[in-house]
């Protein structure tokens, strides 16, 4: 999937939250945001996800060219649904049904995503097989209500609803938040696995620079909701402007 901002402008009262005149993240990228506290990385999501209207400007949405079930023209995601089955997301905990079970939310996700369904019994062999050693045998079979588990174990439950549909967009909020280090690390190495497996345009927002320039294929660093440096990142070259920016 390629996106392309043109003139994308919100604001909440006096404060501009975001302020991008053109960008565009190219299909296959993984993209790094980062930036501090307030910078607009979540309210950009938000904007792509039309989550939030836009006062000025959109975001266009271009399907994988090599994939027959994409629709061939450019997605408007404010006037057309077309994207919604090629992308996957997870924001918040807000995202979650908490009164749900895992399965049951999984069973959920897939469904409305025309995905092929879990057979819970051999879930080794199921779609959501792969990412066994992420969950660390806590999150299914536990007869538990998504609302009773940990922060962590609910961060993972949200990114596992994204991966395992295999959308051609992937778009996680700090999703090494609430992790320990085994989790995040073994999150690492499910994104570039998955990212090398389908081709996927992925976007994460990370405060932690370290595990963004690991995976990140190019990085933006935004500050007061513009984009102020534009970052390849081959072989983590773009850590010493970060750090830099930073003063790690």
């Amino acid at each position: 999937m390629q996106i392309d901002i043109k003139h994308l402008v919100k604001s909440f009262g006096e404060k501009t939250a975001v302020n991008i005149p053109e960008f565009s993240i190219q299909q296959g990228e993984i993209l790094g945001l980062v930036g501090n506290n307030g910078a607009g990385k979540t309210t950009l999501f938000r904007l792509m996800l039309d989550l939030l209207q836009a006062d000025e400007g959109e975001v266009v949405f271009t399907p994988q060219a090599d994939n027959p079930e994409s629709p061939s023209k450019p997605i408007h995601p404010a006037l057309s649904e077309d994207w919604k089955n090629m992308t996957g997301a997870y924001i918040d905990e807000g995202f979650l049904i908490d009164f749900l079970t895992p399965e049951e939310y999984m069973d959920f996700i897939a469904k409305v995503n025309g995905a092929e369904a879990i057979d819970w019994k051999n879930i080794e062999d199921s779609p959501i097989g792969k990412y066994l050693s992420f969950t660390n045998g806590e999150l299914f079979g536990q007869d538990k209500y998504i609302r009773h588990f940990s922060a962590g174990n609910k961060q993972k439950i949200g990114i596992l609803s994204v991966l395992f549909t295999q959308p051609q967009l992937v778009i996680l909020d700090e999703p090494f938040n609430f992790l320990d280090p085994s989790g995040q690390n073994i999150l690492k190495k499910i994104l570039v696995d998955y990212h090398n497996s389908t081709g996927a345009t992925i976007l994460i927002s990370s405060h932690n620079l370290q595990h963004t320039v690991d995976i990140s294929t190019r990085i933006a660093l935004l500050e007061h909701g513009k984009i102020i440096e534009d970052l390849p990142n081959e072989h983590g070259s773009a850590k010493e402007a970060l750090e830099e920016y930073f003063k790690v």
